[in-house]
């Protein structure tokens, strides 16, 4: 996948460095909360700059440029540098070193296969093995946490589920252990599609289709899902609510995540106009999930 880097540099209005150390962190935490909303990923913490990373389909200039015209700050000018970022695996740390075991509410352990030493055999949970090749999804990060949580607490038994943007495919796997029927799965990054085809064969899951693409892969689906899933960022979701909605089964189930709790309130309204009834919203570190039921 191709990414671009962004420099934000802050200054005040008068070109000069912001001492006050409270204030600029401030600054900082309000920019990456906006720039989450243009479509950025990830960032890195520079002094008196932010180095932002989003992909180049995703990058939304005109919300970035319309933030940062209205910032809540006064006396603070923020100017930004786009360049491509170097072409290299995001995921590199993760692929060397792996990551620990991760267990979510007593339900599941989700490992990879360096740490299998770790992992306790008295343990009664649900395992799932996540090879990570540059795609996100392992149950470290708080969105992927609250979705695995909530499909426990989710009828999947005998259902169609829907799992939108699969990553690394891990919600795809854990709805299939926990009884889903059959199963289809889409992403818009080609190594997404193979890591989650490598993921299903090493928990030996046979029943889920990959899509390579974006919501627009899903045109020539026939099925009618009960359960869907989409853990993608707050942009996207506003722009795919009315095509998820036309694959929703009656009364089925559509779970969100990917979004800070800020941004639950324009993804319930827009829901809303589509008729789907909000039921649960939780949030973790300031992450969202958001749980709506078709009312149709």
């Amino acid at each position: 996948m191709k990414y671009l880097e962004v420099k934000f540099n802050i200054k005040s209005c008068q070109g000069n460095n912001i001492d006050d150390e409270m204030l600029l962190q401030a600054v900082k935490d309000i920019l990456c909360d906006f720039a989450g909303n243009a479509g950025f990923e990830s960032f890195e913490d520079i002094r008196s700059s932010v180095i932002g990373y989003v992909q180049k389909q995703n990058f939304n200039k005109e919300i970035l440029d319309a933030c940062l015209n209205d910032f809540p700050v006064d006396n603070i000018l923020i100017t930004y540098e786009v360049n491509d970022a170097e072409d290299k695996n995001w995921n590199v740390v993760w692929e060397e070193h792996g990551f620990k075991p991760i267990r979510i509410e007593g339900k599941c352990v989700i490992h990879d296969m360096i740490h299998n030493a770790e992992l306790n055999p008295n343990e009664n949970l649900l395992d799932i093995t996540i090879d990570t090749e540059q795609a996100f999804g392992t149950g470290n990060h708080e969105t992927t946490y609250m979705i695995i949580n909530e499909l426990f607490k989710t009828e999947l038994k005998n259902k169609l589920f829907l799992d939108c943007g699969c990553g690394t495919g891990i919600l795809s796997i854990v709805a299939s252990k926990l009884g889903a029927k059959a199963i289809t799965a889409y992403d818009i990054d080609e190594w997404s599609v193979k890591n989650t085809i490598h993921n299903c064969s090493l928990n030996e899951v046979e029943n889920v289709s990959v899509l390579l693409g974006d919501s627009s892969a899903l045109t020539n689906v026939k099925d009618q899902f009960d359960v869907l899933t989409a853990n993608i960022n707050r942009n996207i979701l506003l722009a795919d609510l009315h095509t998820f909605k036309q694959k929703m089964a009656t009364s089925a189930i559509l779970i969100l995540s990917g979004f800070y709790n800020s941004d639950a309130e324009i993804l319930t309204e827009k829901a809303k106009s589509l008729n789907l009834d909000l039921i649960k919203e939780c949030s973790k570190n300031d992450w969202c999930m958001l749980k709506f039921q078709n009312q149709e």
